[in-house]
């Protein structure tokens, strides 16, 4: 097997045999603990989210964090949630309260939501989105589930098993689902990729409960802030600071509603 290849295969599972993408050079899962605080995404939100994107990763750099996704469901209310991380890809309760409360008055004024929402802020999760080349090298061995923006060989939607991603921004993937004809491994451009996740299995389970051992701290995988007292003021910015974290399932720390602006009255 080529050198620059590695790969970090479930027990459950043989290991992928990536022999076919080269690559200048690639990192073992402990090297790229650690990786570039403005290390780009291969895919980015669109529309409103990329607007609360945009505003949120000035504020998570100041504070050591980086974005890992913008998610607006609909409501009512409406559900922002934003995920992010350490470079080394922990994030506790504690980085989630301090993410929080500094996003709230950032997202009050510039105000990208119209309507009333909720703001959350999380870990990205175990089964998480994979956005960077070094979520990708963390997931080495472990299933994911990709979809791309432009179908390849005709299809959009890829199952299997990271057999290795390249530094020119290629994913080797081991098929799950191959059909009659196809290789057993696809090479995917990363620059195509609309969505890319984790599949929660139990490797990736036992994985996640070692580094939660290994590392002593208190994952932000299960915190959430509690409810506010019912006459609290509305608004993400002028209560952020009285969210107190507990242990729950699933994380976030969340603020109360916030409304929509009331339309001037006439005179």
């Amino acid at each position: 097997m080529d050198s620059a290849f590695l790969t970090l295969p479930p027990p459950d599972h043989a290991a992928p045999q990536p022999d076919a993408i080269p690559a200048s050079a690639a990192t073992a899962g402990a090297a790229v603990a650690e990786a570039p605080l403005d290390e780009p995404r291969f895919t980015v939100e669109g529309g409103v989210a990329a607007r609360v994107g945009q505003a949120a990763v000035p504020v998570l750099a100041d504070l050591g964090y980086r974005l890992v996704w913008v998610k607006l469901s609909a409501g009512p209310p409406s559900l922002l949630r934003i995920m992010a991380e350490r470079p080394d890809g922990t994030f506790t309760i504690g980085d989630c309260e301090a993410v929080s409360r500094a996003l709230a008055p950032v997202l009050d004024l510039d105000d990208p939501i119209t309507g009333e929402y909720r703001l959350e802020v999380s870990s990205p999760g175990i089964d998480r989105p994979l956005v960077r080349l070094s979520d990708l090298r963390r997931g080495l061995g472990h299933e994911v589930k990709v979809e791309l923006a432009v179908p390849m060989d005709g299809r959009r939607r890829f199952r299997g098993f990271i057999a290795a991603v390249a530094d020119d921004g290629r994913l080797a993937l081991k098929l799950m689902d191959k059909k009659a004809g196809q290789d057993e491994t696809v090479e995917i451009p990363t620059r195509d990729i609309a969505e890319a996740k984790l599949v929660l299995t139990d490797a990736l389970i036992r994985v996640a409960l070692k580094t939660q051992e290994t590392s002593g701290e208190d994952p932000a995988d299960g915190a959430e802030a509690a409810p506010e007292a019912a006459d609290a003021p509305r608004g993400p910015g002028r209560f952020a600071d009285r969210n107190k974290a507990r242990r729950a399932v699933p994380a976030g720390v969340q603020t109360r509603a916030r409304p929509a602006p009331k339309a001037p009255r006439g005179r």
